[in-house]
Parts: C-alpha cells; structure tokens; sequence
C-alpha cells in the first residue's frame, strides 16, 4: 500500500486546508472546506478529483465553501453530529471513535471539544497522520470559545497519547506567536529555545511551520506538558493539578 500523498494550502490571512490524495485508489480527501476556491484550485493544480471532504468543525473559517465544493466534485461530506451548530451539507455525522473507510484504510474519529463542542479530528494511523482542525496547534491550541479548561486538556491528552512519530496537520499558522509564548511560560526548556529559533527562520523565508510531529510538540507545546514539574514552577503554580496550570496557560495566551 503506497503512502498517502498530502498537499497542504492556504487560505484567508492564515488558514491551511489539506487534500490527502492515494495514487492506488485514486480517491482525494479534503480537510475542511472554508475557502471553496482554494479547493478546487488546489485539486486541479495537482489533477485530483475529490472524493471526500473531511469537516472538523462549524466555525465558518472551516465550512463556508463546503456546499460550493460539494456541488462541483459530488463528493461524500463526513463532518460532525450537530453539537454546536447544524452544518449544511454533511451526508455522515460522526462522532467520538468514529470510523470510515477511505482509500483501503480505516480513519478514526477523535471528537476533542473545548475550542467547539463538536470539533472532530481525523487520525489516519496506517500512515501516521492526524489532522487536529483548531484543537491542538503547533506549539499551541485552540482558543476556549464552546469548552472549559478541564474539556480542553482531556481533549488534549486523547492526542497527546497518539505515537510521537505522527504527523500533526492543523488549521492555522500561529507557530510563531506560539513559539514567543512558550519561551515567555518556559524559558529555561533548551527543546523550545531551539525550536522557537527554527521557527523564526523558517517564518522569515516564507516557509510553513506545519505540519509537525507530535513527539516535538510533547516537547515544546505547553498546554501538553501540564504535568511538567519546571513548567508548574515557572507559572508560580507547583504543586497545582493540571487544570489549574492549563487555565492559566490559556488565560495567558488569551493575552498575549
């Protein structure tokens, strides 16, 4: 079974969207849809015809091109049971350990609330992909907007468990705001003082800072290592459960 092939683009001020393609099937899947145009650009740069479109959540950002991509490639829409907001278009709701066929494999479902009561991540495990909508970032996460702190580290953690060796695809470019945010709540943690340099060059030549591994990210992202002793200490909350040090860490970011 040949790896799948995966081609990432943007679009608005800092969207990625993602088609996920199978040279055996020939089937195509896209993560999300909130920029019909850059889809369907995207499918015909590289001559695929869609087969799937994979929704993560409702926010707008991430849907408001699915009926115009449904309409020109007739592809099956999976996205989330309407627990938030109804999204027009779905043919499959899914939710929590949710699985699907797509090109000869089998995709679960991870349902992680917090940032939307029906956010939906994609895990392809065959070939070590998951695509995290706007649930975990690289160096980051989502923003609180439908969830509490204890809802977002448990959603957290279902992903921190993942291999380290999967690569994590996500929504937005915020790696580098996040990457000054960690040195600023851990600037004593050697793996973020390097990886926040990698970032600055890479942002500085144009060049895209997702995907990422999650084993980095157990690494350098703060709202996955809650249960880090010299984190705690650097936030003046030692001793504090992670809850605690995850709120603190969101209420911070929210800030910064």
């Amino acid at each position: 079974m040949a790896a799948l092939e995966c081609v990432q683009f943007t679009y608005g001020s800092d969207n990625y969207g993602v088609l996920v393609h199978d040279e055996d099937s020939g089937q195509t899947a896209c993560i999300d849809a909130g920029d019909g145009q850059a889809a369907l650009a995207a499918l015909s740069a590289n001559g695929w015809t869609l087969s799937h479109l994979l929704i993560t959540h409702h926010h707008g950002d991430h849907t408001a091109g699915l009926l115009e991509i449904k309409a020109a490639t007739a592809c099956l829409v999976i996205g989330p049971e309407p627990l938030s907001a109804a999204i027009a278009g779905i043919d499959v709701h899914v939710s929590d350990n949710s699985e699907f066929e797509f090109a000869n494999r089998t995709v679960s479902v991870i349902h992680t609330p917090g940032h939307t009561t029906d956010m939906m991540n994609f895990h392809f495990p065959d070939d070590k992909l998951v695509f995290t909508g706007d649930t975990l970032f690289s160096m980051g996460c989502g923003r609180l907007f439908e969830g509490d702190a204890a809802m977002m580290l448990n959603s957290m953690n279902k992903l921190k468990a993942l291999p380290d060796d999967t690569l994590v695809y996500c929504a937005h470019e915020y790696t580098a705001t996040n990457a000054q945010f960690a040195l600023d709540v851990d600037p004593d943690n050697a793996a973020v003082q390097a990886r926040a340099s990698e970032v600055t060059a890479q942002r500085s030549e144009g060049l895209a800072t997702v995907p990422t591994l999650l084993g980095l990210e157990r690494q350098t992202n703060p709202f996955l290592r809650t249960d880090d002793a010299n984190l705690a200490a650097s936030l003046s909350l030692s001793g504090s459960d992670e809850v605690t040090i995850f709120a603190e860490l969101r209420e911070r970011r929210n800030q910064y």
